[in-house]
Protein backbone atom coordinates (compact mmCIF):
# COMPACT_ATOMS: atom_id res chain seq x y z
CA UNK A 1 0.00 0.00 0.00
CA UNK A 2 1.22 3.43 -1.41
CA UNK A 3 1.10 6.42 0.94
CA UNK A 4 1.52 9.76 -0.78
CA UNK A 5 0.98 13.49 0.66
CA UNK A 6 -0.32 16.46 -1.48
CA UNK A 7 -1.90 20.21 -1.16
CA UNK A 8 -5.28 20.22 -2.17
CA UNK A 9 -6.08 23.88 -2.22
CA UNK A 10 -3.98 25.06 0.25
CA UNK A 11 -5.06 21.47 2.40
CA UNK A 12 -2.80 18.87 3.74
CA UNK A 13 -3.91 15.68 2.18
CA UNK A 14 -2.74 12.28 3.59
CA UNK A 15 -4.10 9.28 1.07
CA UNK A 16 -2.85 5.96 1.30
CA UNK A 17 -3.99 3.61 -2.02
CA UNK A 18 -4.38 -0.05 -2.89
CA UNK A 19 -3.48 -1.08 -6.19
CA UNK A 20 -6.91 -0.71 -8.23
CA UNK A 21 -8.77 1.16 -5.89
CA UNK A 22 -12.83 0.08 -6.15
CA UNK A 23 -13.52 3.01 -3.68
CA UNK A 24 -12.90 6.05 -2.35
CA UNK A 25 -13.03 6.79 1.61
CA UNK A 26 -12.74 10.02 2.84
CA UNK A 27 -12.13 11.03 6.59
CA UNK A 28 -11.32 14.18 8.29
CA UNK A 29 -8.13 13.83 10.61
CA UNK A 30 -7.30 15.46 13.57
CA UNK A 31 -3.28 16.31 14.55
CA UNK A 32 -3.35 13.61 17.23
CA UNK A 33 -4.17 10.92 14.96
CA UNK A 34 -1.44 11.95 12.31
CA UNK A 35 0.42 11.93 15.54
CA UNK A 36 0.21 8.90 17.04
CA UNK A 37 0.24 7.43 13.61
CA UNK A 38 -2.88 6.33 14.27
CA UNK A 39 -4.27 6.97 10.22
CA UNK A 40 -1.12 4.78 9.11
CA UNK A 41 -2.42 1.94 11.11
CA UNK A 42 -6.15 2.13 10.47
CA UNK A 43 -5.62 2.02 6.24
CA UNK A 44 -3.52 -1.39 6.81
CA UNK A 45 -6.22 -2.21 9.10
CA UNK A 46 -8.87 -1.46 6.63
CA UNK A 47 -6.07 -3.21 3.94
CA UNK A 48 -6.40 -6.28 6.40
CA UNK A 49 -10.03 -6.25 6.58
CA UNK A 50 -11.04 -6.67 2.98
CA UNK A 51 -10.31 -7.92 -0.47
CA UNK A 52 -11.36 -4.63 -2.10
CA UNK A 53 -9.05 -1.96 -3.71
CA UNK A 54 -9.90 1.56 -1.91
CA UNK A 55 -8.02 4.83 -1.57
CA UNK A 56 -7.92 6.35 1.80
CA UNK A 57 -8.17 9.86 1.68
CA UNK A 58 -7.71 11.93 4.88
CA UNK A 59 -7.19 15.45 5.04
CA UNK A 60 -6.15 17.88 8.06
CA UNK A 61 -8.75 19.92 10.40
CA UNK A 62 -6.03 21.58 12.55
CA UNK A 63 -9.64 23.58 14.11
CA UNK A 64 -10.90 20.24 15.23
CA UNK A 65 -14.47 21.89 16.32
CA UNK A 66 -14.15 24.77 14.41
CA UNK A 67 -13.93 22.56 11.05
CA UNK A 68 -16.26 19.87 12.09
CA UNK A 69 -19.08 20.95 14.23
CA UNK A 70 -22.55 21.56 12.20
CA UNK A 71 -23.43 24.61 14.47
CA UNK A 72 -22.57 25.74 17.82
CA UNK A 73 -23.19 23.66 21.14
CA UNK A 74 -21.16 25.39 24.44
CA UNK A 75 -20.76 21.97 25.57
CA UNK A 76 -18.27 21.60 22.99
CA UNK A 77 -16.65 24.83 22.83
CA UNK A 78 -17.22 28.37 24.35
CA UNK A 79 -15.44 29.67 21.06
CA UNK A 80 -18.29 31.04 18.87
CA UNK A 81 -16.20 30.38 15.84
CA UNK A 82 -17.03 26.87 16.05
CA UNK A 83 -20.58 25.95 14.32
CA UNK A 84 -20.06 28.40 11.46
CA UNK A 85 -17.17 25.91 9.42
CA UNK A 86 -18.64 23.01 8.86
CA UNK A 87 -20.04 23.51 5.39
CA UNK A 88 -16.75 25.11 4.67
CA UNK A 89 -14.86 21.43 5.00
CA UNK A 90 -17.79 19.94 3.18
CA UNK A 91 -17.72 22.59 0.30
CA UNK A 92 -14.01 21.64 0.12
CA UNK A 93 -14.62 17.66 -0.31
CA UNK A 94 -17.29 18.53 -2.73
CA UNK A 95 -15.47 20.73 -4.91
CA UNK A 96 -12.02 20.21 -3.94
CA UNK A 97 -11.08 17.15 -2.98
CA UNK A 98 -13.29 14.85 -4.83
CA UNK A 99 -12.72 16.12 -7.80
CA UNK A 100 -8.93 15.92 -7.88
CA UNK A 101 -9.72 12.61 -6.65
CA UNK A 102 -11.92 11.14 -9.56
CA UNK A 103 -9.48 12.78 -12.06
CA UNK A 104 -6.88 10.26 -10.45
CA UNK A 105 -8.60 7.53 -9.39
CA UNK A 106 -11.72 7.41 -11.60
CA UNK A 107 -15.79 8.12 -10.61
CA UNK A 108 -15.32 5.49 -7.67
CA UNK A 109 -18.17 5.33 -4.86
CA UNK A 110 -17.38 7.08 -2.07
CA UNK A 111 -17.76 6.21 1.37
CA UNK A 112 -17.52 9.32 4.53
CA UNK A 113 -16.67 8.73 8.05
CA UNK A 114 -14.31 9.15 10.89
CA UNK A 115 -14.25 9.05 14.61
CA UNK A 116 -15.69 11.36 17.11
CA UNK A 117 -16.65 14.68 15.86
CA UNK A 118 -14.79 13.62 12.69
CA UNK A 119 -18.14 11.08 12.60
CA UNK A 120 -20.74 13.59 13.66
CA UNK A 121 -19.78 15.74 10.66
CA UNK A 122 -19.91 12.26 8.03
CA UNK A 123 -23.41 11.97 9.65
CA UNK A 124 -24.31 15.22 9.02
CA UNK A 125 -22.58 15.29 5.43
CA UNK A 126 -24.52 12.49 4.44
CA UNK A 127 -27.64 14.36 5.49
CA UNK A 128 -26.79 17.18 3.43
CA UNK A 129 -25.53 15.17 0.32
CA UNK A 130 -25.89 12.71 -1.85
CA UNK A 131 -22.59 11.80 -3.64
CA UNK A 132 -22.17 9.59 -0.32
CA UNK A 133 -23.02 5.93 -0.83
CA UNK A 134 -22.12 5.06 2.79
CA UNK A 135 -20.86 6.35 6.18
CA UNK A 136 -18.44 4.94 8.74
CA UNK A 137 -19.42 6.58 11.38
CA UNK A 138 -17.48 4.97 14.70
CA UNK A 139 -18.11 6.98 18.23
CA UNK A 140 -20.07 9.83 16.48
CA UNK A 141 -20.79 12.94 18.70
CA UNK A 142 -24.16 12.31 18.98
CA UNK A 143 -24.84 13.74 22.15
CA UNK A 144 -24.38 17.56 20.70
CA UNK A 145 -27.72 20.13 21.59
CA UNK A 146 -30.79 19.51 18.49
CA UNK A 147 -28.87 16.15 16.80
CA UNK A 148 -32.21 14.05 17.10
CA UNK A 149 -34.48 16.58 16.24
CA UNK A 150 -31.90 17.86 12.70
CA UNK A 151 -31.58 14.13 11.93
CA UNK A 152 -35.15 13.14 12.17
CA UNK A 153 -36.28 16.37 9.68
CA UNK A 154 -33.25 16.11 7.49
CA UNK A 155 -33.44 12.36 6.24
CA UNK A 156 -29.93 10.72 5.45
CA UNK A 157 -29.21 10.05 1.53
CA UNK A 158 -26.60 7.67 1.97
CA UNK A 159 -27.55 4.03 0.92
CA UNK A 160 -25.87 2.28 4.29
CA UNK A 161 -24.52 3.28 7.62
CA UNK A 162 -22.36 1.70 10.16
CA UNK A 163 -22.68 2.88 13.77
CA UNK A 164 -20.28 2.49 16.36
CA UNK A 165 -19.75 2.94 20.32
CA UNK A 166 -17.82 1.89 23.55
CA UNK A 167 -19.88 0.73 25.89
CA UNK A 168 -18.49 2.09 29.04
CA UNK A 169 -19.28 5.98 26.65
CA UNK A 170 -22.66 6.86 28.40
CA UNK A 171 -21.34 6.11 31.74
CA UNK A 172 -19.12 8.87 32.48
CA UNK A 173 -19.34 11.97 34.66
CA UNK A 174 -20.06 14.57 32.17
CA UNK A 175 -24.16 14.51 31.97
CA UNK A 176 -24.40 15.98 28.56
CA UNK A 177 -21.96 13.01 27.41
CA UNK A 178 -24.33 10.80 29.49
CA UNK A 179 -26.95 11.09 26.31
CA UNK A 180 -24.54 9.47 23.85
CA UNK A 181 -25.71 6.24 24.49
CA UNK A 182 -29.60 7.10 23.59
CA UNK A 183 -28.44 9.38 20.54
CA UNK A 184 -26.72 6.82 19.26
CA UNK A 185 -29.54 4.25 20.13
CA UNK A 186 -31.98 6.87 17.97
CA UNK A 187 -30.04 7.13 15.16
CA UNK A 188 -29.76 3.45 14.87
CA UNK A 189 -33.55 2.86 14.88
CA UNK A 190 -34.02 5.60 12.44
CA UNK A 191 -31.82 4.62 10.03
CA UNK A 192 -33.25 1.20 10.42
CA UNK A 193 -36.31 3.45 9.29
CA UNK A 194 -34.68 5.14 6.45
CA UNK A 195 -32.92 2.68 4.87
CA UNK A 196 -34.39 -0.68 6.03
CA UNK A 197 -32.59 -3.31 8.90
CA UNK A 198 -30.07 -4.62 6.22
CA UNK A 199 -28.66 -1.33 5.35
CA UNK A 200 -27.84 -0.33 8.74
CA UNK A 201 -25.36 -1.94 12.03
CA UNK A 202 -25.08 -1.07 15.34
CA UNK A 203 -21.48 -2.67 17.00
CA UNK A 204 -20.41 -2.03 20.60
CA UNK A 205 -17.30 -2.29 21.18
CA UNK A 206 -15.46 -2.83 24.75
CA UNK A 207 -14.14 0.33 26.31
CA UNK A 208 -14.56 4.29 26.63
CA UNK A 209 -14.42 7.21 23.84
CA UNK A 210 -10.78 7.22 24.01
CA UNK A 211 -9.34 3.49 22.96
CA UNK A 212 -8.38 1.38 19.77
CA UNK A 213 -9.52 4.15 17.26
CA UNK A 214 -7.75 3.03 13.94
CA UNK A 215 -9.42 -0.38 14.49
CA UNK A 216 -12.99 0.92 15.17
CA UNK A 217 -12.99 3.09 12.51
CA UNK A 218 -11.50 0.61 10.17
CA UNK A 219 -14.10 -1.81 10.87
CA UNK A 220 -16.19 0.75 10.17
CA UNK A 221 -14.91 1.20 6.20
CA UNK A 222 -14.64 -2.04 5.95
CA UNK A 223 -18.48 -2.86 6.91
CA UNK A 224 -19.65 -0.36 4.58
CA UNK A 225 -17.43 -1.35 1.51
CA UNK A 226 -18.79 -4.87 2.46
CA UNK A 227 -22.87 -3.42 2.08
CA UNK A 228 -22.51 -0.77 -0.11
CA UNK A 229 -24.81 -1.50 -3.20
Amino acid sequence: MATTQESIASTSVKIFDTEQPEFLLIQPSARHEEKNDGLAREAELIRQGTSHGFALATFDTEAWAQALMPWHDDAVSKDEKVGLHARDTLCFVLHELLPWLKQRYGNLPCIVGGYSLGALWALWAACETDVFGAVAAASPSLWIERWNIYAQAHPIQAKSVYLSLGNKEEHCRNQRMQQIGNGVRMQHQLMQMQLGNNRTTLEWNNGGHFGNEPQRTARAFVWCMKNIK
